[in-house]
């Protein structure tokens, strides 16, 4: 079986909702294909900051998202625990009022899905291959079912394990030489945390713990694996006890805290490794090619040590929509409404996208793996200059990072 589209997206994630949704707002039809049978929601929840909720504006999801999630306050803390930085929200960023709230990443894909039209996301369609026809340029697609797509206009959105940036020659994203463990706690009669984003750093570890709303908890922890700790991801049970007796070793972690992780649930991948893509490929790398390109992990894969992540997918998600939107669909009179004309379009729409986000992603990348050394170092020189020097800097890092707008989905 063989069915042709004007743009196929691969991955229904953050970042492939995202394109897609801004795709239906500009009034382009796109099909999504994810190789999962429903929605994934790995990871639980994410770090959500400014930047990423004026993404969520453009898209029209924002204050369903801002219903549903606290505003919190970071609070950052040193390895013994005591508070060296706390970052008041309320006050304005350069571009508005700061935001930081703990989504859970089940009710942001929902939300995403929900303003999509049916039919417009194809589950259970994994991608075994991806060839250009020569002349047209059009992407075939061998699907593991046996059946061939046909696209004009090809977005990997497709994760750090991308098909579609190998296709496009990415460089292989680099183990940072950590790894994560995630976790989230249920309180059906609510957990009584105050609105702050608890963070613990040093002793080899970097860790932090946020309310969602009024019952969910979720946190993570991040450190650098030893051969005395193989064996910790075997179970829920030595993972979380794993955690536990590296946070318990840091004297000062309060003892609801560590109440949390202990009855938490875990993730079906109790512990990954953190990967990058090296900031020097993304310089040169080709993140559009003709009428293909990649967003989202599958572009800027990062450590999460910024916590953006998730919001930058969302901001690739807008960026991309505005400008394959007003490629594919040019405003009345202009001409060239199909053919030749049409193609060269989109080859200059993404052109632009990948100008736009190559140097936000790199700047993200560098700021990201340079934070979490920063952060995670057990040396006594990086902790003595972290807790009485540079937590000031790195507060305001993480806000100047957030305090970017992607734009709307109108043309510029």
């Amino acid at each position: 079986m063989e069915a042709a589209e004007d743009v196929v997206i691969v991955g229904a994630g953050l970042a492939g909702l995202a394109v897609a949704l801004g795709l239906h707002r500009k009034g382009v039809r796109s099909l999504v294909l994810e190789s999962s049978p429903s929605l994934r929601a790995s990871g639980f929840a994410f770090t959500t900051w400014t930047n990423a909720f004026r993404a969520l504006d453009a898209l029209g999801v924002g204050d369903k998202i801002r219903r549903q999630h606290q505003q919190a306050l970071r609070v950052m803390a040193s390895s013994t625990g005591e508070i060296v930085q706390e970052v008041d929200l309320t006050q304005q960023g350069k571009r508005g009022p700061n935001e930081i709230r703990c989504v859970r990443r089940d009710l942001l894909l929902q939300a995403l899905e929900e303003e999509l039209p049916r039919g417009a996301i194809r589950y259970s369609s994994r991608i075994v291959s991806i060839e250009e026809e020569d002349g047209n340029g059009d992407k075939v697609l061998q699907l593991t079912d046996g059946s061939v797509i046909r696209a004009k206009v090809l977005v990997g959105c497709d994760g750090v394990n991308s098909v579609v940036a190998k296709w496009l020659g990415l460089a292989t994203p680099s183990y940072s030489g950590r790894s994560a463990a995630r976790g989230f706690a249920r309180y059906p009669d609510g957990h009584g945390f105050e609105p702050k984003f608890l963070q613990f750093v040093g002793h080899g570890f970097r860790s932090g713990m946020l309310p969602c709303n009024d019952t969910d908890i979720y946190w993570f922890f991040t450190w650098t694996p030893s051969e005395n700790d193989k064996g910790v991801d075997e179970s829920a049970a030595k993972m979380k006890q794993f955690v536990l007796a590296k946070l318990r070793g840091s004297n000062k972690v309060p003892a609801e805290a560590l109440a949390a992780i202990d009855r938490s649930e875990m993730s079906d991948v109790l512990a990954a490794p953190l990967r990058f893509r090296s900031p020097l490929s993304l310089a040169t790398a080709s993140i559009a090619r003709g009428s293909a390109c990649v967003a989202g992990d599958a572009l800027h894969p990062m450590t999460p040590d910024l916590g953006q992540g998730g919001c930058s997918a969302l901001e690739d998600g807008v960026v991309l929509a505005r400008c394959l939107g007003d490629a594919l669909l040019p405003p009345p009179g202009s001409g060239s409404g199909s053919g030749r004309g049409k193609e060269d379009r989109v080859q200059a729409a993404l052109r632009e996208y990948a100008w736009i986000r190559r140097w936000r992603s790199v700047e993200l990348v560098a700021t990201s793996y340079t934070v979490g050394f920063v952060q995670q170092s057990d040396s006594a020189v990086v902790s003595f200059l972290r807790d009485r020097l540079l937590s000031g800097v790195l507060a305001r890092r993480l806000l100047k990072m957030a305090d970017y707008d992607c734009g709307t989905l109108e043309s510029y």
